[in-house]
């Protein structure tokens, strides 16, 4: 780690006003230039115990940039995580008010509720697998509270200003439906999304590592190394399959997965 605690503190407090005034910061990765992976792992640890000091829960968490092009684009070479608060879910067919976020945007994915704990830097598939009690359709609303480009420099947000901003998580919505984990192939669950009656995104579930499975068994182990298990109850977003969609005002997101379910929210 290269910041202070004083210098971690102080982000997560100033990404929390930001997320609740709607008032960007700037980019942390240009104030702190060695800004560094266990630095916005940190970042992201006091601002939830900030959360749940407030009287936050948590719901469970989210796996992101789990796609290759994602990957690529950022030029790293490993998937990030967040956290879901219980104040983040939101019902199926529901409405998100007007003014809750910033710049949100959606994605779809495939969720995991689990059964039992699950924790070790040794979890395997199979533990995966035993431990979940069902998989669900899903969208998860993203929002930043760091600005996406630096006005003065042009220079865009790093992974590291994204994992200090709790991965840039904001929302979940399940769908109603309940699947044993074993009932599909979930590498080939897909959706097919769309934005006020048109076709924006299509994906299948093997652009999460190759298998949705594979994602819950990544987070299950980089947690054991800051010291963290998934819990019983605890929702698993287990990453995107599809770009994220822009969802200004007005929109309204359809995700059609098929025999797997239907998720939908409207944006107020």
């Amino acid at each position: 780690m290269s910041l202070t605690p004083e210098q971690v503190s102080d982000s997560a407090s100033r990404l929390l006003e930001a997320e609740s005034t709607r008032q960007q910061i700037r980019l942390l990765s240009r104030e702190y230039p060695s800004l560094d992976m266990d630095d916005a792992y940190q970042i992201q640890a006091d601002l939830m115990a900030q959360k749940l000091a407030a009287g936050r829960r948590v719901l469970g968490w989210k796996i992101g940039l789990t796609s290759r092009a994602m990957q690529m684009a950022l030029n790293i070479t490993t998937p990030d995580s967040g956290i879901l608060f219980d104040d983040m879910l939101f019902p199926n067919k529901g409405a998100v008010p007007e003014g809750r976020f910033i710049q949100p945007r959606i994605e779809a994915e495939i969720a995991f509720v689990m059964k039992e704990a699950i924790a070790g830097e040794n979890v395997t598939r199979e533990d995966v697998i035993a431990a979940t009690d069902y998989v669900a359709p899903s969208i998860e609303i993203l929002d930043t509270r760091i600005l996406r480009v630096d006005p003065d420099t042009g220079q865009t947000r790093s992974v590291f200003d994204t994992i200090s901003d709790n991965a840039a998580n904001a929302g979940i919505v399940l769908g109603d439906e309940k699947h044993a984990v074993d009932a599909h192939d979930l590498r080939w669950v897909g959706a097919i999304v769309s934005a006020n009656g048109s076709v924006e995104e299509t994906g299948l579930g093997a652009g999460v590592l190759n298998d949705p499975v594979e994602s819950v068994v990544w987070l299950a182990r980089r947690m054991a190394q800051y010291g963290q298990k998934i819990e019983p109850g605890q929702i698993i977003l287990s990453g995107s399959f599809i770009r994220p969609l822009e969802c200004p005002s007005g929109t309204q997101i359809r995700a059609d997965f098929g025999s797997f379910g239907r998720v939908a929210i409207d944006f107020n």
